[in-house]
């Protein structure tokens, strides 16, 4: 056999084995983006079962706060409708609406010293605040994991093995500037 065609052989054996590389990691890396979406749904599920035990737990002591719940019971909707559908852009709108709302229960909750002291009320606040922590710590893998999958597919080669194969951009879960800034629950009930 000619040397030439040896070295052609070689270097085309190479080359697929290069494509069929980059092909793997963007595969690998839409399938993290999955995932971390997943955790977050997961997570949400767990909060969305929490909220109306902590709506009913407040009823019994708050009475005519009920514009206050109202909101709540609003945003959870909003949050399971966007989750169920898969819309990040309108997630982030309805996280930044039922954080808001928590916030102004936890708030109102200072008015009643027996919802403070209840077992049930405290135990509930500290799951959801828990479940908080950890949907933030959850957004942030999977923005990063979005990060890493729109890099590579935009980078030169792998931008051609995208295009081929149809991979495409994953959208960052985006919050107001309201749903930015530091929000401590926990020192509402000092």
């Amino acid at each position: 056999m000619d040397p030439v065609w040896i070295v052609i052989a070689v270097v085309a054996l190479l080359l697929i084995g290069y494509l069929i590389s980059i092909y793997n990691h963007l595969v690998r890396l839409k399938h993290q983006v999955t995932q971390s979406w997943a955790n977050i749904d997961v997570l949400l599920k767990q909060r969305h079962d929490e909220l109306p035990k902590l709506v009913d737990t407040c009823k019994e002591h708050m009475g005519y706060e009920s514009e206050t719940l109202q909101k709540i019971i609003e945003a959870r909707s909003a949050v399971s409708g966007a989750r169920e559908s898969g819309n990040v852009k309108a997630l982030g709108a309805a996280e930044t609406l039922l954080r808001q709302s928590l916030g102004s229960l936890f708030a109102v909750v200072e008015d009643y010293p027996e919802l403070r002291a209840s077992d049930s009320f405290a135990h509930l606040q500290q799951r959801i605040t828990g479940l908080e922590n950890d949907i933030a710590d959850r957004r942030e893998f999977y923005n990063d994991s979005v990060n890493a999958l729109n890099t590579r597919i935009e980078q030169f080669p792998d931008v051609l093995v995208a295009r081929q194969f149809g991979f495409s951009a994953a959208e960052l879960l985006k919050f107001d500037a309201a749903e930015l800034k530091d929000h401590s629950i926990k020192s509402l009930f000092s």
